[in-house]
C-alpha cells in the first residue's frame, strides 16, 4: 500500500521554506528533551482519530524528521499501536506527565514524528499537509498553506 521511496520523495518536494537548523524541545515536565538538527522532511497536521484520542485535541501538528536528526535524553513510555496501513505505529510520551512527544510509524521507516507542540520554539513551522480530513472537526478551517488529504496520501 506504501511505497516508500515515493513518500520520501513526496517529502523532498515539499520541504520547501521550512527552515530550521537545529530545534530543542521536551515534555511538560521537562523529564524527557530532544534535539532535531536541519529542516523536517515535512509538516503535517493530522486530523485522524488517533492523533485526537492521543493529543486530547482536535487534531496532532506532527515534524516529520529523519531518525538520524533526533537526539533525545529521558526516558519515554511507549503505546503500540496501528493505523490504516496495518503496521505498528509506536507513540511515546513521557511517563510522569504523559506528554505525547513522538511517534515511530513502521510504515515510515527511519522517520520520527515529533509533536510540534513540543518544541520550545515553533518559529518557522508551517504545515504543508494536512491528512484526515474526513475526521476534521467540522468548524476546522483547511490551512491556507496546505495541501488537504481525505486520508493518508498513499504514495
Amino acid at each position: 500500500m506504501y511505497n516508500v521511496s515515493k513518500t520520501f520523495s513526496l517529502f523532498r518536494e515539499i520541504r520547501m521554506n521550512q527552515v530550521m537548523d537545529v530545534k530543542e524541545g521536551g515534555c511538560l515536565c521537562g523529564a524527557v528533551r530532544y534535539r532535531i538538527t536541519g529542516a523536517p522532511a515535512a509538516v503535517v497536521v493530522c486530523h485522524c482519530t488517533h492523533c485526537q484520542r492521543a493529543s486530547g485535541s482536535a487534531y496532532s501538528i506532527n515534524l516529520l524528521v529523519g531518525a538520524s536528526h533526533y537526539v533525545q535524553t529521558g526516558e519515554t513510555s511507549c503505546y503500540t499501536d496501528s493505523g490504516d496501513s496495518g503496521l505498528p505505529s509506536y507513540r511515546h510520551f513521557c511517563g510522569k506527565c504523559g506528554s505525547p512527544v513522538r511517534t515511530e510509524a513502521m510504515n515510515l521507516p527511519e522517520m520520527m514524528i515529533v509533536k510540534a507542540g513540543t518544541l520550545d520554539d515553533p518559529a518557522g513551522v508551517m504545515p504543508q499537509m494536512e491528512i484526515y480530513m474526513e475526521h476534521a472537526w467540522g468548524w476546522h478551517s483547511p490551512v491556507a498553506t496546505a495541501t488537504q488529504f481525505a486520508q493518508a496520501p498513499v504514495i
